[in-house]
């Protein structure tokens, strides 16, 4: 018999009754029945219950186990009484009565306990990962990764796509965030570079000839922490090709993430990404606040500002006189009751802002009815109950009464609202309050149960804007990846570069930004106009990106590729809201690994080696 096991704790069902095994595995739980120890015995793929009483010969030393030994066990496979099946277990057919035992690995007391679903703080959690990861949620979580990886790869291959890889002691390259320095020994005073990403060895791949390259590729990134991002590293799925146009990088990687979410999405419905929509950042921002909206939520914010202009309510019509100013609309279907517009305006306020304006439409009281006819009111309850008067609606709140019934009319039907809805409002420069207004529009969905929880919903944002101008300076500078092309080339760039959009797009599920790529400025003359327009003069594009600008010279092929987030697909796939519980040894909230105690100090040999001196902080 094998020295450890003869089956998993996944394997025994009654077909094994009467056989003598040995299985090993971790204590999960003890239970002590009048003299009778139960154990739950758990390995990487199940449970198997063992059993001893006092007619083992090893009693005494099972008595002793505790939870998470490591235990080794011989015994025989009984079936149970049909009473006592466990229909939730695949070994729930039957149990195995303890004859023989070895303790494989005693455990000290726990600081967190395995078995069962108690909530600890993130730092235990952290710095005891190794027992965190044998709970079942993070066993399952970590086997989806890995699955999900398996699932890309083979996708990948059978497109005739293969996987090279890249290094990962580089030069240092601007992607947007900070970069992981590495002091070099033989070079003093001079740095390499953690990759953020293999963005320009990608890009030199496609120069080499290569025609389809991936990888799944470790990034490095010094940024701050958030719940769907490391602040460390990160795994993508990277992609290029060659002789290609934007729809093709769609229709080639479309079909690799609809399939991954098919096989691992539990049943949610993912639509046919053919239809999966084509929404302009533009409109993205206008439409959700957001360059990563959650279609499952149907709302769809609109400009209203014609409606306010000169109007009744002095803050949105003085604000509107104001240049690039504008009044947005967030509709609420379901919404029109005055305490759910309350508790929104409350929300508001947690969020910075004096509140949000808001109308909602309801039947038409008596009160209003009297007003109208000029009767009392309790004979406009007599005239609605009798059907003499029809009811219709009415618009009601603070808005409402400023700017008069036939402006809120128009804003009602602009909107598509009725009896039973309600609608916010936000004003002033569209880059100030569009992201709340995106957290407005979510908050109001998971209020009113707007979202449809049975899908996963995916967009492509396309026509990104490439440049930016700071209000106070007026200088221009990059706003999204500077390796794009352009729309139009050289002749784009001759003109108004805050109007230059790039062949660069993110494909967005469910709120969360998995895919961002573009399509390759490849032409030299091209990249230093471009880089020329945000500041950067040529000398410093061939000193910064020379490996790249000097290749561009000997016969580019125009190119384009995306990269899609491996931990934030698997998160959306676990259903967890945190990425750190769908990596294997995550950094806390301040960067730091509690497990391995990184980051350390390092030794004087060590800094005097790499002739560097630390500064103390102040």
């Amino acid at each position: 018999m094998h020295a450890y096991r003869s089956h998993t704790c996944a394997e025994l069902t009654k077909s094994n009754e009467g056989e003598t095994v040995r299985l090993s595995g971790w204590v999960h739980r003890i239970r002590d029945h009048g003299g009778v120890l139960f154990i739950d015995l758990r390995d990487h793929y199940g449970v198997t219950q063992v059993l001893c009483d006092p007619d083992s010969p090893v009693f005494n030393e099972v008595e002793k186990v505790r939870s998470e030994w490591c235990i080794r066990i011989d015994g025989n496979v009984k079936a149970r009484d049909e009473s006592l099946i466990n229909p939730k277990l695949p070994t729930g057919e039957i149990e195995v009565f303890i004859r023989d035992m070895e303790v494989l690995g005693a455990a000290d007391e726990l600081p967190l306990i395995v078995f069962g679903d108690q909530e600890y703080p993130e730092e235990t959690r952290l710095k005891y990962r190794y027992l965190d990861l044998r709970r079942e949620a993070m066993q399952k979580n970590m086997t989806l990764r890995s699955d999900v990886v398996s699932s890309i790869r083979k996708r990948m291959w059978d497109l005739n796509f293969r996987e090279y890889q890249t290094p990962i002691i580089t030069a240092s390259s601007p992607e947007g965030a900070r970069d992981f320095l590495v002091p070099s020994r033989l070079h003093p005073g001079k740095f390499y570079a953690l990759p953020q990403a293999p963005q320009q060895f990608k890009q030199l791949i496609m120069v080499s000839g290569f025609d389809k390259y991936f990888q799944i590729a470790p990034c490095f990134r010094d940024e701050d922490p958030r719940a769907d991002r490391s602040p460390t590293d990160f795994y993508q799925l990277d992609m290029e090709m060659s002789f290609v146009e934007q729809q093709d990088v769609f229709d080639t990687i479309s079909p690799v993430i609809a399939g991954v979410f098919e096989e691992f999405g539990g049943g949610k419905s993912v639509d046919n990404p053919a239809e999966w929509p084509q929404i302009s950042y533009k409109d993205a921002a206008l439409w959700y606040g957001t360059d990563k909206p959650d279609l499952r939520n149907p709302i769809k914010m609109q400009i209203v500002s014609d409606h306010f202009a000169g109007s009744g309510f002095a803050i949105f019509a003085k604000l509107l006189e104001q240049e690039g100013t504008q009044i947005r609309a967030i509709p609420a279907p379901g919404g029109g009751g005055r305490k759910f517009c309350d508790r929104m305006n409350s929300w508001a306020q947690k969020e910075g802002l004096p509140g949000m304006g808001y109308i909602f439409w309801r039947e038409k009281t008596a009160d209003a009815v009297a007003q109208e006819l000029g009767i009392t009111v309790k004979e406009a309850q007599a005239k609605l109950k009798s059907g003499e008067v029809e009811g219709g609606m009415e618009a009601a709140g603070p808005l409402a009464k400023n700017i008069g019934p036939e402006r809120t009319e128009a804003i009602r039907q602009q909107l598509g609202l009725g009896i039973g809805d309600a609608a916010f409002f936000l004003g002033g420069k569209p880059k100030v309050f569009e992201a709340v207004a995106g957290r407005a529009r979510a908050e109001i969905g998971r209020e009113l149960k707007l979202i449809d929880e049975s899908r996963f919903a995916f967009a492509w944002i396309v026509d990104f804007p490439i440049y930016e101008q700071d209000e106070e300076t007026g200088a221009i500078d990059f706003e999204h990846n500077p390796f794009s092309m352009p729309q139009g080339g050289m002749e784009a760039l001759n003109g108004d570069p805050l109007a230059v959009r790039g062949f660069q797009y993110d494909l967005a599920c469910n709120g969360y930004e998995l895919v961002s790529g573009a399509i390759r400025n490849h032409k030299p003359e091209v990249m230093l106009k471009a880089f020329e327009l945000a500041g950067y003069g040529e000398d410093e594009v061939k000193n910064r990106f020379g490996a790249l600008f000097n290749a561009f010279h000997y016969g580019a092929p125009p190119h384009g590729g995306c990269a899609a987030g491996i931990d934030r697909i698997v998160m959306l796939l676990a259903e967890e809201q945190n990425i750190r519980e769908v990596i294997m040894f995550p950094m806390n909230q301040r960067a730091e690994d509690l497990m391995m105690a990184a980051p350390s100090d390092p030794t004087s040999d060590q800094l005097m080696e790499l002739s560097l001196r630390v500064i103390p902080q102040e």
